[in-house]
C-alpha cells in the first residue's frame, strides 16, 4: 500500500496555498481560445484514436522529423515518461536517474519496482552530466538511465556529445536512454529567434536505444490539452502502446483533435512564445546580475532558472517567508535536491514576473 508521496514536490505544488504572484509552475502562459482562432469548429466528441490521432501523429512527426510508426501519443509528458518505464522496466531491474532531478521520475521508476541509482549533474559542473560517474553506475541490471534536457529544475541543455555518449553507454548494457525534452521547444525558439546562441539538440536524431518525450505544454501554453508525445524505436514504441492500453487506453479524443489543429498553428504559437520568453529572460539576467547573492550555472536560456543562495544551506525558511511576507512564491531547492538553490519560472505574463522578481529583490535585501 502506498501511504507516502513518490513524488514530494508534485504534493507541495497541488497543495500548496495561493499566492499573488507565482513563479513556482513552469507551464508556459497558458493560450486562450483568441490564440487559436478557428479551434471550436474543430472540437468533436469522437475520433478514429485507437493508437493515437492519425492527424495529431503526423503533426508530431513533422514537427520532429521522424516516421509516424516511432511516435505514441500520451496524457502529457508526465504520461509518457511512465509509458516509456512501464514498458521497459519492473521489480528488480536498475534505472540510473540524473541528481539533481525532477521527483516524479524517480518516482514512477520506484512505483514500478524499480531500484534507483543517481547520476550526478553537480553545479560545480554547471550542472552537465558526469559520464565517467555515469559509466561507473551502470550494472548488469540497468535498463533504463533517465535524464532531462533542458535541465530540470536548472534549464541546462545537454549537447550532442553527451547525447551521444550516454546512447553508447546505455547500448554496452543493453539497456535504454529517456530524455525529457518538454523544456527543448522554448529555448530553440528563441535561439532562432535571435542568432545570439546556438540551438540545443534533440536526442530523437541520435540513432540507437533512446526515448524522447515531449508535450506542447511547456514551450506552447497548451497545458490543457495533456497532448504529450514519446518518439522510441518502432519496437519499443509498440511496447509503449501496449502498455497505454493497461493505462487509459486512449487519448481524450476532443483533445487530440485539439491538439491536431494546434499544430497547424504553431507558427503563430511559436510567435508569441518567442516574444514573451525573451522578455522575460531578458528580465531574468537582469535581476541575476544585480544580485551577487545569487549564483547560476549559465545565462538564463530556459523558462526556469534555479540561481543558488549563498550563506543559505536550506532555502525552505527564505522561500517560505517570501510568500507569506511578499506574496511571491518560488519552488525550494529542496524537493530537487538542491536545498541551497531555489527554482523561478520565467514562462508566465512579463509584468507579473517583474513584480515577482521586484519583491524577491526586497525578500534578498532582508537576509
Amino acid at each position: 500500500m502506498l501511504t507516502t508521496p513518490l513524488a514530494p514536490y508534485m504534493l507541495w505544488a497541488k497543495t500548496r496555498a495561493a499566492v499573488e504572484i507565482d513563479l513556482a509552475g513552469s507551464n508556459l502562459l497558458p493560450c486562450t481560445l483568441e490564440d487559436l482562432p478557428g479551434i471550436t469548429d474543430a472540437l468533436q466528441l469522437t475520433a478514429p484514436n485507437d493508437n493515437g490521432f492519425a492527424p495529431l501523429v503526423e503533426a508530431i512527426g513533422l514537427h520532429s522529423q521522424v516516421a509516424s510508426d516511432r511516435i505514441v501519443t500520451a496524457t502529457g509528458c508526465s504520461g509518457a515518461n511512465f509509458l516509456a518505464m512501464a514498458a521497459l522496466v519492473g521489480p528488480g531491474d536498475e534505472v540510473l536517474v540524473e541528481q539533481p532531478g525532477y521527483d516524479p521520475l524517480v518516482g514512477a521508476c520506484t512505483l514500478l519496482g524499480a531500484r534507483v541509482t543517481r547520476i550526478p549533474r553537480p553545479f560545480a559542473l554547471r550542472f552537465q552530466l558526469d559520464l565517467d560517474a555515469v559509466q561507473d553506475a551502470v550494472t548488469s541490471a540497468t535498463r533504463l538511465i533517465v535524464v532531462t534536457s533542458p535541465h530540470n529544475p536548472s534549464g541546462v541543455c545537454l549537447d550532442v556529445d553527451t547525447h551521444h555518449a550516454l546512447v553508447d553507454i546505455a547500448a554496452q548494457a543493453s539497456a535504454h536512454l529517456l530524455v525529457d525534452e518538454v523544456y527543448l521547444d522554448a529555448v530553440n525558439l528563441v535561439a532562432q529567434s535571435t542568432a545570439a546562441a546556438e540551438p540545443s539538440p534533440s536526442a530523437a536524431n541520435v540513432e540507437g536505444p533512446v526515448i524522447v518525450t515531449s508535450s506542447l505544454t511547456k514551450s506552447y501554453g497548451l497545458s490543457g490539452l495533456r497532448c504529450g508525445w514519446a518518439i522510441a524505436p518502432p519496437a519499443i514504441a509498440m511496447r509503449m502502446r501496449r502498455v497505454r492500453d493497461l493505462v487509459d487506453a486512449v487519448g481524450s479524443a476532443p483533445s487530440e483533435r485539439m491538439a491536431a489543429f494546434a499544430f497547424s498553428h504553431l507558427p503563430s504559437l511559436s510567435t508569441r512564445t518567442v516574444g514573451l520568453v525573451t522578455a522575460n529572460l531578458a528580465l531574468a539576467r537582469h535581476f541575476i546580475d544585480a544580485h551577487p547573492r545569487l549564483a547560476l550555472a549559465e545565462a538564463p536560456r530556459a523558462t526556469v532558472i534555479l540561481p543558488r543562495l549563498a550563506g543559505v544551506a536550506d532555502t525552505q525558511a527564505f522561500v517560505a517567508r517570501l510568500a507569506a511576507d511578499h506574496g511571491v512564491a518560488v519552488a525550494p531547492g529542496y524537493f530537487f535536491d538542491t536545498p541551497e538553490h531555489f527554482r523561478i519560472s520565467l514562462a508566465g505574463q512579463t509584468d507579473r514576473l517583474a513584480e515577482g522578481l521586484g519583491r524577491l529583490t526586497h525578500a534578498l535585501a532582508g537576509l
